[in-house]
């Protein structure tokens, strides 16, 4: 995912999220953790066409891919940043992948995690903001 541009994006980063590297954010607010695809990724690949979810009970260490992202541009690889047990998929990202490009951070969330007792290494949003300007 590479920046073409020169120019400051003027891309969404929501404060209260925390963010990997590899452009995906997580939730902790709750007992679990969501996790989606930050919007500059979503801008990076387009339209997605097809979203390859793991099934719930999937355990997951930092570092896996586990989720194939397929737009008309690429297939990409959600890598987690967070270790534990996936609980729940959405569903709805499987039958129409575009509502994750449409709200990536709110209907477009991917999965939701139960959290092993490590505490995962995420960015905050400023950090975040810095990789992707």
């Amino acid at each position: 995912m590479s920046d073409e541009t020169e120019q400051p994006l003027n891309l969404d980063i929501p404060e209260h999220l925390e963010y990997s590297d590899e452009h995906v954010w997580v939730d902790r607010s709750d007992d679990l953790a969501i996790i989606g695809i930050t919007e500059y990724a979503a801008d990076q690949l387009g339209e997605l066409v097809f979203v390859d979810l793991p099934e719930p009970g999937t355990r997951v260490e930092a570092g896996d891919e586990i989720v194939e992202l397929e737009s008309s541009k690429a297939v990409q690889p959600l890598i987690s940043p967070v270790a534990g047990t996936v609980k729940y998929v959405n569903r709805d990202v499987a039958d129409d992948p575009s509502v994750v490009n449409g709200d990536p951070y709110g209907e477009g969330w991917i999965l939701k995690v139960e959290l092993d007792d490590d505490e995962p290494e995420l960015l905050t949003a400023e950090e975040y903001a810095k990789i992707i300007r």
